[in-house]
């Protein structure tokens, strides 16, 4: 029975020296046609298999290449090899699946983060990304844990919508509307009310919308799910579909919505540090080798496990989007002439800016609010100087912003002014317009961007390689 076997991980934690076990896993590699480096994904440690010299028929030996499958069942003895303390004395070892070593593309070398990018069905078999995906599994675990503990309700939010949230206009439409031969209305426009669904839809970009739905009614949810922007960009920073964490809370303003954010993200790193521990040293140490090809001014001044660390011990700087222009318009990078976009109040500020903010000025995570009404959502609540909005943003070493939120505009008259004024049109959104119209109160809430912060805790450099099939312009593979 499969289900007799023992991962590789929970037997290296124990001592059952003489016990006999069943493990499985892949080939990492086959030395001297003895010693097997076998390997199940639970954990980047191997365990050797000692296959004894003259026990096992050479055909059998010969189909034991680098990632074939096997299942090995002997009995575990003490190592007098260095670097492990237990290898497992086959008895019998059975080939579950051949693999033809001389076309298999992970070949026992350093290979680059882009050729691992197109051949990603079989990233995952690296130590890299067992590490990145076990990480990132632990924070998403995480997440619901800490929304349980706070009392919060889970809410699935659609992923087809009519609404488009942020108003920001990058959208993938859905439609089953022929491509070529579209029905069109008497003015030429194509006519959505023939689609599937009478009108015109897209993919989410935001849950935020009918989250705030659920939490004038629940009081405290959550939303954990895919969301998509159109968004015709090749960086480091951006993918077409990712994952997006947005809470929403009734009875909360600005600054309740930032201590639980902060709170938020120690949580998670908390946990991902104390239950990925050899995860994370060996990413950080992939990280240290990866920067001593960097110029020393370009190099990160903590490791990847001290700057965990040093986030969680300290508190978030916090300051005024008037204030953080302020510091940007004083600092040696501007007057130096060092930024690509200019700075001056009013700006959406770029990640050149946010980064010198937290890497360079104080040197730790930064939550910067009110921002001008200008720049952001309508839903966000205009404070009292009829120029700034109650928003926040969190901004992290490295990434730059990793959290985006607000209190929610909660006054019916005002937000009515603030959609007249973006051309939010009203009677769309006429649903959304009735939490304020039936018992409206203070609410506020925020999204964190799952792989940007799945990137600031195992230290790699591209989004891409967060996420398992990564969906970037051009590029829908797998």
């Amino acid at each position: 029975m499969f289900n007799k076997r023992i991962k590789v991980r929970e037997l290296l934690t124990r001592e059952p020296y003489h016990e006999e076990v069943t493990v499985m896993g892949w080939v990492r590699s086959f030395r001297n046609n003895q010693f097997i480096a076998l390997n199940d994904g639970s954990t980047n440690s191997n365990l050797q298999i000692v296959a004894e010299l003259g026990r096992f028929d050479d055909a059998l030996l010969k189909r034991i290449t680098i990632s074939a499958s096997l299942k090995v069942t002997g009995t575990i003895i003490p190592s007098l090899g260095k670097g492990q303390k237990m290898e497992l004395k086959a008895d019998t070892i059975t080939i579950l699946g051949d693999s033809d070593a001389e076309r298999y593309p992970l070949q026992p070398k350093k290979h680059s983060l882009e050729f691992l990018r197109e051949i990603a069905h079989l990233r995952f078999r690296t130590n890299t990304f067992g590490a990145v995906f076990r990480v990132r599994h632990s924070l998403a675990f995480a997440i619901h844990r800490f929304f349980n503990e706070k009392g919060f309700v889970y809410l699935h939010t659609p992923v087809i919508t009519a609404s488009d949230a942020e108003g920001a206009g990058e959208m993938f439409r859905v439609t089953t509307l022929p491509p070529l031969n579209p029905p069109l209305t008497k003015e030429g426009a194509v006519d959505y009310k023939e689609d599937f669904f009478g009108r015109a839809t897209n993919l989410t970009v935001s849950g935020q919308l009918e989250g705030e739905l659920g939490a004038t009614a629940l009081g405290e949810i959550y939303t954990f799910g895919p969301t998509f922007r159109a968004e015709n960009s090749n960086t480091p920073r951006h993918l077409a579909e990712f994952w997006m964490i947005e809470p929403e809370m009734a009875f909360c303003d600005l600054e309740d919505n930032m201590n639980l954010a902060e709170e938020f993200i120690k949580y998670i790193i908390r946990y991902a540090m104390e239950h990925n521990r050899e995860d994370l040293a060996f990413l950080a140490q992939r990280l240290a080798d990866e920067e001593k090809q960097l110029p020393q001014e370009k190099r990160s001044e903590l490791g990847l496990l001290e700057k965990l660390d040093f986030v969680l011990r300290n508190d978030f700087e916090r300051v005024t989007y008037t204030q953080a222009i302020d510091i940007l318009l004083q600092s040696p990078a501007y007057k130096k002439k060092k930024f690509q976009y200019e700075v001056k109040w009013g700006i959406d500020m770029q990640s050149e800016h946010e980064r010198y903010l937290v890497e360079k000025h104080f040197k730790k995570p930064v939550i910067v609010t009110d921002y001008p009404q200008e720049i952001k959502a309508f839903y966000m609540r205009r404070n009292d100087d009829g120029k700034t909005v109650a928003a926040m943003d969190i901004l992290a070493p490295g990434i730059g912003e990793i959290v985006g939120g607000s209190q929610r505009e909660e006054r019916l008259d005002m937000l009515l002014q603030r959609m007249e004024e973006m051309h939010v049109p009203a009677e769309e959104l006429w649903w959304y317009l009735d939490t304020r119209r039936f018992g409206t109160v203070p609410h506020a809430g925020f999204g964190l961007g799952f792989e940007r912060m799945v990137q600031f805790v195992t230290g790699m450099s591209n989004i891409r390689d967060t996420i398992a099939f990564p969906r970037t312009p051009g590029s829908a593979e797998f």
